[in-house]
């Protein structure tokens, strides 16, 4: 069955569409990515996103629109991925939608409840695509006492799985997130968590600085210099040292936390970014280096894989383990989550869960998502 994966993820910096052949379910799962394109995100559209992303700029009015702009934006990279691919939407399997996350709350403040809001209206996409849509993976997960992260564990368990050593997913979007997989691991013994900011803070000193939406080639990181005593003060922060499951997002390290940086540190362009870099390239290994025990390949997708100085800094700081890209798998760093959706997707659809409980902290395995067929 071809199937249609969207991720579009907190960096913001474009809509993912992967046209997955996916056959079998659970441990049987087999799949084989037939495309995949990055269409950007309309400049009105990602203005729209950003204001929505803070509290004191947020309105009911403009997240309900929001939504539905979203929903007919993904709708628009899956038509154009398929007439690409030579196929029309309507004659694929399903498409798995993750959404944009506009706000997650896994451990709310007094008075709050715990939830997460991914936009992106499924219903639009269903009928734009004319095919069956499944979407809102999260808040199951969160309904049995998960977190509602990390997402993608199961479709990591299913697709990458050895017998011969341990091996850690760690994708690098705008958060950095890790899937322990031991070697001959079960389900029950995976373990995966956010390890902090990926490209988050990066990309956002870039605009900030360079009116760059992120550090292309890692070329300001490599051209500035970590400061040692800023990147302890960065390393202080609670959070690293927090145990797992654990999540976090744009809420700790979004744009008001580099506004305290830069209010509170004063360095040069090139050495902020080179520090930011060295920050993320510092809470990956520490946030790891507990699990590399016996061989151990730490796999690196997203698009921190792309940023060389990002991946020589995470070699420096991990020795303990080899540090590969997907494309030394024979795979693509920057379609893994729109791949890992139409896993999701798939097990949605045969009634089957995807959750992984000692990922999340939920209480049981739960089917995750909620289904829109096109009539």
């Amino acid at each position: 069955m071809l199937a249609a994966g969207i991720m579009s993820g907190t960096s913001l910096d474009g809509i993912d569409v992967a046209l997955v052949d996916i056959t079998g379910a659970a441990e049987e799962t087999q799949v084989a990515l037939k495309f995949f394109a990055t269409y950007p995100i309309d400049p009105a559209l990602r203005a729209k996103i950003q204001a929505n992303l803070a509290n004191e700029t947020s309105t009911v009015e403009a997240l309900t629109s929001l939504d539905f702009a979203l929903g007919e934006a993904f709708a628009a990279a899956v038509v154009q991925a398929c007439r690409s691919f030579g196929i029309a939407s309507r004659d694929l399997g399903f498409v798995a939608s993750h959404g944009q996350t506009l706000y997650h709350l896994p451990k709310p403040p007094a008075g709050e409840v715990a939830s997460t809001l991914q936009l992106g209206n499924a219903s639009v996409i269903c009928e734009r695509t004319q095919t069956t849509v499944v979407a809102n993976f999260r808040e199951r997960d969160m309904a049995v006492g998960g977190q509602g992260a990390p997402i993608v564990p199961y479709s990591e368990y299913v697709l990458y799985r050895s017998t011969t050593s341990t091996r850690i997913l760690q994708n690098i979007g705008g958060i950095g997130n890790a899937t322990v997989i031991p070697r001959n691991a079960t389900l029950d013994r995976l373990t995966a968590f956010d390890t902090g900011p990926g490209n988050m803070v990066i990309d956002e000193l870039c605009r900030r600085f360079y009116h760059e939406e992120y550090d292309k080639n890692g070329a300001h990181a490599a051209a500035g210099h970590v400061n040692q005593a800023v990147l302890d003060a960065l390393l202080a922060h609670p959070y690293f040292a927090r145990r797992p499951p654990k999540t976090t997002g744009r809420e700790l390290f979004g744009a008001q936390y580099v506004d305290e940086l830069l209010a509170t540190h004063h360095l040069t362009p090139d050495d902020w970014i080179a520090t930011a870099t060295a920050l993320t390239a510092q809470t990956i290994a520490d946030a790891v280096r507990p699990f590399a025990i016996g061989p151990t390949e730490l796999i690196v997708g997203g698009g921190g894989g792309y940023n060389p100085t990002l991946m020589a800094a995470i070699r420096a700081a991990l020795p303990e383990a080899t540090v590969r890209t997907q494309e030394d798998l024979g795979q693509r760093a920057d379609a893994k989550e729109a791949v890992a959706m139409v896993v999701l997707g798939n097990q949605t659809l045969h009634h089957l869960p995807s959750n992984v409980p000692s990922a999340t902290g939920a209480s049981r395995p739960v089917i995750l998502g909620s289904v829109t067929y096109y009539d």
